[in-house]
């Protein structure tokens, strides 16, 4: 069982920065992958960021040259640097991991707010 705790959502005008922080109960040496989703109400949550075991990432197009995704193996965590806030950034993020068991495990979400 992996436990994943989110932090650093909140308020945020637009343009501005945020960087989410996901810490994982587990080392994520091995793991196949961790990542960053959002969702809003009504919406599926959607896939922002991922980093693969291998160092492969993948951004949305909405999000390529505003975000970065990174990890810390030492710290078992996984980040998201935002940058450029835009209102349509506001969402639930949801720190995602795929252990080297193939098994998905979501953190609790941390919402982020873009408005002026």
């Amino acid at each position: 069982q992996v436990q994943l705790v989110e932090s650093g959502g909140g308020l945020v005008q637009p343009g501005g920065s945020l960087r989410l922080s996901c810490a994982a109960s587990a080392s994520i040496f091995s793991f196949n992958a961790m990542g960053w989703y959002r969702q809003t109400p009504g919406k599926q949550r959607e896939s922002v960021a991922t980093i693969s075991r291998d160092g492969s990432i993948h951004y949305a197009d909405s999000v390529k040259g505003r975000f970065t995704i990174s990890r810390d193996n030492a710290k078992n965590s996984v980040y998201l640097q935002m940058n450029s806030l835009k209102p349509e950034d506001t969402a639930v993020y949801y720190c995602n991991v795929i252990s080297n068991s193939w098994r998905p495990y979501w953190g609790q979400g941390t919402q982020v707010t873009v408005s002026s």
